[in-house]
């Protein structure tokens, strides 16, 4: 049985999302300058590095992160590694006889390889799951999709579909993921967002891991 850590470290000179908030590390307190402890103040967004999106994200009403099932976000998962030609994530590549009986599914894109310069900043041609697609994935029941870098949304769009797609049938967004070290195939997910109880609701960073079946 092998552990993945396919969390992105959150660090300052980590890429963030345009208009997001930028990644900020205060020493609040330190052992050096004479306090009884080191303490760090931390400052960023919520849809920073590894991160869940919930419904309340872009739905006014909807469920918030604090709420979301623990079973969406635990259990197996199905990892679908695409070729690195694929610039958007079409319906014909949701495939019902592969995704038959899945309810939770990662895409490993070449987004995945955009880790390995991350300091380099954002990137705009990131491979996203086309409205179509994610139409398709919700005809299966799936709970939870999550992409390999910080959007599942095409770059500049302007009604957000695929999100409102996704999180108007109640499925969960992970977005931020780094699969670099993971083949395709089946593991156990556990994916916990930070319980944040107050703002809006609309996500949180989180620890996300996978565990192989064997």
């Amino acid at each position: 049985m092998r552990i993945y850590d396919v969390s992105v470290p959150i660090s300052s000179s980590m890429p963030t999302y345009p208009g997001d908030p930028g990644v900020e590390f205060e020493q609040w307190a330190a052992l050096e300058k004479g306090d009884a402890a080191n303490l760090t103040m931390l400052h960023f967004g919520a849809h920073t590095g590894t991160h869940v999106d919930a419904p309340a994200h872009f739905i006014a009403g909807a469920a918030e992160v604090k709420s979301l099932p623990l079973e969406n976000l635990i259990g197996r998962v199905r990892v679908i590694e695409l070729s690195s030609d694929v610039q958007a994530i079409e319906a014909s590549h949701i495939m019902k006889d592969k995704l038959e009986g899945v309810s939770r599914v990662l895409f490993k894109t070449r987004n995945s390889d955009f880790w390995s310069s991350a300091d380099k900043g954002f990137r705009t041609d990131f491979t996203y799951i086309t409205p179509e697609a994610a139409h398709a994935l919700c005809e299966l029941d799936v709970k939870l999709v999550g992409i390999d870098y910080l959007s599942v949304e095409k770059f500049g769009s302007k009604d957000f579909q695929t999100h409102l797609t996704l999180l108007g049938r109640g499925v969960v967004i992970v977005e931020g993921l780094d699969l670099r070290e993971v083949s395709a195939g089946d593991y156990e997910l556990m994916c916990l967002p930070l319980r944040l109880a107050d703002g809006t609701g609309d996500g949180a960073p989180a620890r996300v891991v996978l565990r192989s079946l064997e």
